[in-house]
């Protein structure tokens, strides 16, 4: 294969085209320096949004550990607080049949009660540990001696019969106990 030979007329014409390409080429120069001009600011503009992207992942950065944090005192806490949470369920399990039962005394008593009687019921607490002390010290000790006085009292009233009946044998007690009896009649004893 043989190589074509420019001629004058080839040189010619890359000549003119040369020149035409220049002016394009230097034509495009002005909207090539625009072109540079926007990319530098295009690059300014992200290389502050990749700064300000930086800072807020190392904000986040900081708020994920702070909420590990959180997390890991929350498990914690739940960990510690689940017995106790067993121990209420259980609780709760075997007071709500009673509870229901005494739902409607509840509401009555609710409904019924004033506070003048709360007050009342309160101060009766406050007495009852000195009225305890009472009932075993003065009053327990009696109730327990009456079982012994009892079989005194009926011989007591044993005799007062006896000598009534004597007495009605003397001469002249019987008129003044009949008009004793009258006395205490008038009067409103009898």
């Amino acid at each position: 294969m043989r190589l074509p030979v420019p001629g004058p007329r080839d040189l010619l014409q890359l000549v003119e085209r040369g020149g035409d390409a220049l002016e394009t080429v230097l034509g495009a120069v002005p909207r090539l320096l625009s072109l540079l001009d926007q990319a530098e600011d295009l690059l300014g503009r992200v290389g502050g949004l990749l700064d300000r992207i930086e800072g807020t992942r190392q904000g986040a950065d900081e708020v994920v550990a702070r909420t590990d944090a959180t997390v890991g005192r929350a498990d914690a806490l739940v960990t510690s607080v689940e017995p106790l949470n067993q121990r209420l369920a259980a609780l709760l399990d075997r007071l709500e049949p009673p509870l229901t039962r005494l739902q409607p005394t509840l509401d009555r008593l609710a409904e019924t009660t004033d506070p003048h009687e709360v007050d009342a019921l309160v101060e009766l607490i406050d007495h009852l540990p000195n009225l305890a002390h009472k009932m075993e010290t003065d009053i327990v000790p009696v109730l327990d001696s009456l079982g012994s006085v009892a079989p005194d009292l009926h011989d007591l009233l044993d005799v007062s019969r006896e000598l009534n009946e004597m007495l009605s044998q003397i001469p002249g007690i019987s008129r003044m106990k009949k008009r004793i009896d009258e006395q205490q009649e008038a009067e409103g004893r009898g």
